[in-house]
């Protein structure tokens, strides 16, 4: 029996679809589906791992910014 892998892969943050990354021959593409993460859109991953790590940190510089704002004010 032979395995296969997926050429796609949805990278869900909390709750929220980040994008889809495919695979070609490089690794992995990211397509942003949410305007946070368009900083990564078309941007090439070595892994899946990596694409969503790198997600994560949008995820978390956003959430880092709205939280000092709410704290300046």
């Amino acid at each position: 029996m032979s395995q296969t892998q997926s050429n796609a892969y949805i990278i869900e943050i909390h709750d929220c679809a980040a994008g889809i990354i495919t695979r070609d021959e490089r690794g992995f593409r990211f397509f942003s589906s949410e305007r946070l993460f368009d900083s990564l859109d078309g941007r090439q991953f070595r892994s899946a791992r990596e694409a969503e790590r790198a997600a994560r940190a949008v995820f978390s510089e956003r959430s880092r910014r709205a939280s000092s704002q709410f704290l300046a004010n």
